[in-house]
This record gives structure tokens, C-alpha cells and sequence, in this order.
């Protein structure tokens, strides 16, 4: 059985190059089967065991659908604790790498001034808490007009 590449999944060259600078060499079965679905905009859904490489099969397609060019939230990330929402902001930075894309934090336990900061600032990825997102919501720092992609981690 061949083995696929991150070239076959149909991601940008910025991305491959990025995948290669911080040791992706290949694909896990996750993102080989979600990555070119999600890459059309199609909703879907994925499932896989802890450490399969989940959050880059769906960070991935997210970012690539950013314009970074539009400085609003396009992207927002559904964790439901505060340690899965660092663990996949600090995983999306690091896959985002050179990218002059803007991320947000919104977890409770943290300054929520920062967090505001963060998304007056341009935030064009949120990644948070469903407490912290409906906070920033109801007083309306957190806008989704120009929202792209959802993701609703460990929805299970």
C-alpha cells in the first residue's frame, strides 16, 4: 500500500514548507482521509484515538481558508477545557508558523483584557471555551460576521 504525502492532500506550498520546518514528514490516517474533504469547505466530521495528529487535521484546512488580508475572526475552535484550548493554540501557532496570521486565547481563568486586546487586535483565529466565547460574545468583542470555518474539538 502506498503511503500518502502532505503534497497529495492538496495544501498550499507555504504550508508544506511550514510542515517540513517543524517535522511533518507525513501524514498520520487522520489527516490523510480529513485534510482534502475539509479542503473544499464541506462540513465533516473526524475521529481518532489522542496523539494521531487531530488538531493539525483540522487546523490545517482552517488556516488555508484565511485571507490575512481581513483582519476579523475567521476561524473560531471549540475546546471544552481550558488545557485542550491551549494545547491547540499553541499546536495552530506552530502550524501557522511565518504566517502573519493572528490568533486569540479565549479561555476563562486568563485576563479576559488580553484576550479583548487580542481580538480588537485582529484575531482572525479564535480558539476557546464555550464560558469564555459566549463572554466575549454577549460583550460583542468576539464578532463572527466574517466567520469561515468552526470547529467543535472533542465534541463527543
Amino acid at each position: 500500500m502506498l503511503e500518502t504525502t502532505f503534497e497529495q492532500l492538496g495544501l498550499k506550498a507555504s504550508t508544506l514548507k511550514q510542515l517540513q520546518k517543524i517535522g511533518y514528514e507525513k501524514p498520520s490516517p487522520i489527516q490523510s482521509a480529513f485534510i482534502p474533504v475539509a479542503l473544499t469547505g464541506k462540513d465533516c466530521i473526524g475521529q481518532a484515538r489522542t496523539g494521531t495528529g487531530k488538531t493539525a487535521a483540522f487546523m490545517l484546512p482552517a488556516l488555508e481558508r484565511v485571507d490575512l488580508s481581513l483582519p476579523k475572526v475567521q476561524v473560531l475552535v471549540m475546546a471544552p477545557t481550558r488545557e485542550l484550548s491551549e494545547q491547540v493554540y499553541a499546536e495552530s501557532k506552530k502550524l501557522a508558523g511565518g504566517d502573519k496570521l493572528k490568533f486569540a486565547l479565549a479561555t476563562g481563568g486568563r485576563p479576559i483584557g488580553k484576550q479583548i486586546d487580542d481580538l480588537e487586535g485582529g484575531a482572525q483565529a479564535v480558539i476557546g471555551t464555550p464560558g469564555r466565547v459566549i463572554d466575549l460574545l454577549r460583550r460583542q468583542h468576539l464578532k463572527l460576521k466574517n466567520l469561515m470555518v468552526v470547529v467543535l474539538d472533542e465534541a463527543d
